[in-house]
């Protein structure tokens, strides 16, 4: 079993993708997918008159989206409707019989809301209240077993429910963790529009390509922008019994592949 995280991020070669999982599902392969979205979603709330708001949390520093009514409402419109139909279609032309979803459908990824979050912003704190985003707390793995068991992939759009059954915006690279380690996976792969965990971002020459558990907090001073969130979701899936954690170069012709032997950054 293999979780692959495709990132939101613009340059990730999804054509190259898709074939690679095309590849490893012939072989035998048991495959779940879980996606991004965050490029097209800013571009496309900027074209609809609602610009997306960033903003860095008290506790821990790293930077989410912040998710108003409006903005949870595009959200979902970009990735659990324009970027997962068009995966699935890709996925479908390279005969993977792929099944789209988000993590709302039949509470697949349950979370806690965030209803207020402290932020640091002009070096004051804040209080921001009626967010829709949310931290998982659990996933459904009998859902996708008896999806892969009846012969579909999973493509998964990172949309949580609440406990009270509102849509949740959640940071997918923490889902695609929460995913791996519901199903058990041997392992998660995480692919973005860089080579993997560099000393000196954007030195690509600088490239980390083996990282132990008990290095990670280390690790996470090297990592910076997104892949603060992607070394905190590879420390989360460990925690949960995942093997092997990769982040790989999703813009190559064989991500998935290159990862499997041994490119990129491999936390285990």
């Amino acid at each position: 079993m293999i979780v692959v995280k495709i990132g939101g991020a613009q340059g990730v070669n999804l054509a190259a993708v898709c074939r690679d999982v095309a590849a490893l599902i012939s072989q035998g392969q048991k495959v779940v997918i879980v996606h991004g979205g965050s490029a097209e979603t800013n571009e496309i709330s900027t074209q609809m008159g609602h610009p997306p708001r960033f903003v860095t949390a008290a506790q821990g520093g790293f930077t989410s989206r912040y998710t108003d009514r409006t903005t949870l409402e595009i959200f979902a419109m970009v990735t659990s409707g324009k970027i997962n139909t068009i995966l699935v279609e890709t996925l479908q032309q390279n005969g993977v019989n792929a099944f789209g979803l988000s993590g709302v459908d039949g509470r697949l990824m349950v979370a806690k809301r965030k209803e207020a979050i402290r932020i640091i912003e002009n070096g004051k704190m804040l209080m921001l209240r009626d967010d829709y985003t949310g931290k998982i707390e659990s996933v459904d793995a009998g859902l996708l077993k008896l999806l892969l068991d009846h012969g579909y992939t999973p493509v998964v759009a990172p949309l949580a429910i609440s406990h009270e059954s509102y849509a949740l915006n959640v940071d997918a690279d923490r889902a695609a963790a929460m995913v791996a380690g519901a199903v058990q996976a041997d392992r998660l792969i995480i692919l973005t529009n860089v080579p993997g965990l560099m000393r000196n971002f954007p030195d690509e020459s600088t490239l980390i390509p083996q990282v132990a558990r008990k290095d990670l907090e280390q690790a996470l001073g090297y990592a910076e922008g997104r892949m603060k969130k992607k070394v905190l979701g590879a420390t989360e899936a460990l925690d949960l019994g995942v093997p092997s954690v990769t982040f790989a170069d999703g813009r190559v012709e064989h991500p998935i592949v290159d990862a499997l032997s041994g490119k990129g950054t491999t936390i285990s």
